[in-house]
């Protein structure tokens, strides 16, 4: 028979902190410290199987679980020496979730469980202390209300408004004795009139009923958008951690606290916290009231007093603590604590979430401690979370009006439109249009709208408010408990101190390092790769086998490549340089000439702007290879479609409107995806195809023979389906190809090559590899036609496939294995088979996908190529690849 149930305290533990599967982040860690020695308040912890086997059986807990919470239950009431429902000395609990995946503020708690009437005057009797007894239990109303029940917490706020305007009193903590009886009368009453029932006064229906909320909070809609943007399985599910009660909120001698071992936005090696004196938990989570920090390290004028000042014992006591937990679980910990009467108590510790600097940081210091090695320290660090770093922070040098300061939650720098809702936040997004999200305070169910914006900005919570936590996790700018402003949700503006008005719709920017709000949009600037980046990613490459180059087509993105480690150019896109200039009017020029050589004089205007781009390319690839992907796009794309500009191209090239007009018509394709395009243009119209290949060479060689370089050009044949084309192509590029090198007088190694990127292709790769010296699979248009998708059309309707499970990912963000790396294998199988020293990598977006970089290196391919800022996500993806195949 399973156990169910798992009891820690008083030094024993029936888990560990290996158990995290079974008993959640939560109980797997309070079992641990429990083990280790440290201050933990009894409990026990039901586990994630009882979750699954609540969705699997409708709702219903396995038949022996009931008898598992009655024995942990009695261990309980030995260990803190109370009883539950007792009337002398009565045993309260908190009920919270516990995930084996961190998912801070998206599951429910409720604290202070088994007050009822009879209950607190026990609590009164113990504590001597009638204000801290009604304060608990009206705590305990309103929680349970709202978490077990459903109701609306603004319903008991309201009244709580209501009473310290009444009492000429600002904060909760000046409510007397009296105020907080006659809340906990009010608040029932409140109860009893939304949900037409009276306040539950059984402690063990309470208990139950709040267990079956936490499980219940599992397919919440908050908990599910936060699993889908972490990729956490929603089968997986919750454990429910059941704890003696300790309080924070029995006077001056007490505080509740959130702290993490080094600064989670900077990861600098610094105790970092806030604390509240005389309150609970969720007052510090929830951003209710401001906390204060818990030592001097970081004291400016006019900070409130920290805990080192005011509990100097409890803080003492709490350094210890953050020493032990560094060094036992060799990683930053996010940890959550309570003071009563002077007594320091463990709540809670996990791995701290942090900000790709600060894991960075945390990773190249802990290495240089001695606590861990570089292996671990690579290991460490997620490929996503670079993300954060690869993007542009504010121009130093930029005039900013800054209208308001707040707290530096989470860094980075953001500019967009100021709505005040999550919902408009998403809405705008799917506009494409950029947004900063604005609220008094965040909760959970603005989870959507924070994924969906530039930034987030609150008008209250501190550095471990739940905006600022999530923003950290999604790497996304947040300015926290910025008091200064003033939020008026229905006349949808901000108000500053200094009395400046900004409304829904204006433009603000953010600095999330700084703490500061501008108005306007500020200029930003480049991110540098050096220190501490620079470390870890040298031993990130230790480790790696899978190279990684980029697609660029300029100079300028190849340099941003170059900073971040690129080791080559995987796909030049010459089409993108079509567009550019004067010599978008020359391709037109050539692509309306009525015959081979009309098509030449035009060809022959856009070779030498070509061999510019190209030698640009070579010079700053300094040798690394560089791939060239000849034409692609069908011929259409160049030329204008409206009126208008049709007109004034007849004009310019001298030909009749009605004549150009004709062209157009008569390029005109239903589907050009899979029509006149790549080798097939190469093949109809070869003269192109010469121009860019001898463009290509005389680059190489003039490089190679004024300036020493040492260059192999890869000419790259794009959309073969049939041997039978490369075969032809291959046959024209290297008679070009030999005329230039003998027109120079020198001898240049060159490669031919082709994408793969039909399913033919793919499949016919054997017999395509006898004309090809390496392959690139170009993965966006082989997801394309695997799947009969058009991805620029598929957008519409992709997202409810994902929402409805038909699909787990969007196949153009993470390549699907399963089919389209079905083909990569064999393509990449059957190619080797022909020809065993073939060169082989892919060059479609999914070169930066972390998932897709791993299965890359376990089928053996040589090399990934993405964007210029996703080239240190692939280095350090490839990286982990390794490690963990070992």
């Amino acid at each position: 028979m399973s156990k169910f149930v798992y009891a820690f305290g008083v030094g024993k533990a029936d888990g560990d902190g290996s158990m995290k599967e079974l008993l959640g982040g939560k109980g797997a860690n309070l079992a641990e410290m429990t083990s280790i020695g440290l201050p933990v308040p009894p409990g026990f912890t039901l586990t994630t199987e009882v979750c699954t086997a609540y969705y699997d059986n409708k709702h219903a807990y396995p038949d022996s679980l009931a008898a598992e919470v009655d024995q942990a239950l009695k261990v309980l009431e030995q260990r803190m020496d109370k009883t539950f429902g007792g009337s002398e000395n009565p045993l309260l609990v908190s009920v919270r979730s516990g995930a084996r995946a961190s998912m801070p503020g998206m599951m429910d708690t409720v604290l202070n469980l088994g007050l009822n009437d009879q209950t607190v005057q026990g609590v009164i009797k113990q504590s001597n202390d009638p204000r801290f007894a009604y304060d608990s239990y009206r705590r305990f109303i309103q929680m349970y209300a709202n978490v077990v029940k459903g109701m609306n917490g603004e319903v008991f706020a309201k009244i709580l408004v209501q009473k310290k305007e009444e009492k000429g009193v600002e904060l909760d903590t000046e409510l007397e004795a009296d105020d907080l009886q006659q809340l906990v009368k009010e608040f029932k009453a409140s109860y009893k009139e939304h949900l037409d029932e009276d306040f539950p006064e059984d402690p063990m229906q309470q208990l139950w009923e709040a267990i079956g909320a936490v499980f219940g909070s599992w397919m919440t809609p908050r908990a599910v958008t936060y699993r889908k943007l972490h990729g956490i399985p929603s089968d997986w599910g919750t454990a429910v951690n059941v704890q003696g009660m300790v309080f924070g909120n029995m006077g001056d001698d007490c505080a509740t606290g959130v702290a993490f071992t080094r600064d989670p936005a900077t990861g600098e090696n610094y105790f970092y916290g806030e604390y509240l004196v005389n309150a609970q938990g969720e007052d510090v989570v929830a951003g209710i009231r401001t906390p204060q920090p818990i030592n001097l390290a970081k004291h400016k004028e006019g900070d409130l007093p920290s805990m080192e000042e005011v509990i100097p014992e409890g803080y003492a006591q709490l350094v210890k603590i953050r020493e032990i937990l560094e060094k036992h679980y060799k990683d930053m910990q996010d940890i959550e604590f309570t003071v009563e009467k002077g007594k320091l108590y463990m709540l809670q510790t996990r791995t701290g979430k942090r900000t790709a600097q600060a894991a960075i940081r945390v990773a190249v210091d802990m290495v240089a401690e001695g606590l861990i090695t570089e292996r671990e320290a690579v290991l460490r660090v997620e490929p996503e979370q670079l993300d954060q770093l690869l993007h542009p922070s504010l121009d130093p040098n930029a005039e900013k009006n800054v209208i308001a300061r707040g707290l530096p939650a989470s860094p980075g720098a953001a500019s967009g439109q100021v709505v005040f809702t999550a919902d408009e936040a998403e809405e705008q997004n799917r506009l494409k249009k950029k947004v900063i999200l604005v609220r008094i305070e965040t909760s959970p169910e603005d989870i959507h709208g924070m994924n969906a914006a530039q930034g987030i900005l609150t008008a209250r919570g501190g550095m471990t408010s739940h905006a600022a936590v999530v923003a950290r996790g999604m790497g996304k700018c947040c300015v926290s408990g910025c008091g200064e402003i003033k939020i008026d949700y229905e006349k949808q503006q901000i108000k500053t101190k200094s009395g400046e008005i900004v409304k829904r719709g204006d433009y603000i920017t953010l600095d999330g390092s700084a703490g500061e709000v501008m108005l306007g949009v500020v200029p930003k600037v480049e991110p540098e790769v050096s220190g501490n980046f620079a470390t870890f990613m040298g031993w990130a490459d230790k480790f790696r086998r899978l190279k990684v180059r980029t697609n660029a087509d300029t100079p300028h993105d190849s340099k941003i490549a170059r900073d971040f480690g690129a080791e080559g150019i995987g796909l030049c896109r010459t089409e993108h340089m079509f567009f550019e200039g004067d010599r978008i009017q020359a391709v037109r020029e050539m692509i309306l000439a009525e015959n081979v050589e009309g098509r030449k004089l035009a060809l022959d205007k856009i070779l030498p702007m070509q061999k510019g781009d190209f030698i640009g390319l070579f010079r700053e690839m300094k040798g690394l290879p560089v791939t060239i992907r000849l034409l692609d796009p069908p011929l259409h794309e160049f030329l204008p479609q409206n009126d208008d500009d049709i007109s004034e191209l007849a004009n310019v090239v001298g030909i009749r409107f009605s004549e150009v007009k004709e062209h157009v018509a008569n390029l005109h394709e239903f589907n050009p995806m899979l029509g006149h395009r790549g080798c097939r243009l190469g093949i109809t119209y070869p003269e192109v195809y010469d121009m860019q290949v001898r463009a290509i060479m005389e680059a190489a060689c003039e490089l190679v023979k004024n300036e020493g370089f040492k260059i192999i050009p890869e000419i790259m044949i794009p959309l073969i389906s049939h041997v039978n084309e490369l075969k032809i192509l291959r046959a024209n590029a290297v008679r070009v190809a030999e005329e230039v090198c003998a027109d120079y007088g020198i001898k240049i190694d060159y490669l031919i090559g082709t994408m793969i990127e039909l399913p033919r292709a793919a499949l016919t790769a054997d017999a395509i590899a006898t004309e090809a010296e390496f392959f690139s699979f170009g993965t966006n248009d082989l997801t394309q036609t695997t799947y009969g998708l058009s991805r620029d059309d598929a957008g519409h309707f992709l997202p409810e496939y994902i929402e409805r499970g038909v699909l787990n990912k969007d196949p153009f963000i993470a390549l699907d294995q399963r089919g389209v790396g079905e083909l990569v294998k064999i393509g990449f199988e059957r190619g080797r088979s022909t020809r065993p020293g073939l060169k082989v990598g892919i060059c479609g977006e999914h070169g930066g996908e972390p998932s897709s970089v791993i299965f890359c290196h376990k089928l053996g391919l040589d090399y990934v190529s993405c964007s210029p800022y996703r080239v240190p996500i692939a280095r350090l993806a490839a990286a982990h690849a390794a490690l963990t195949d070992e």
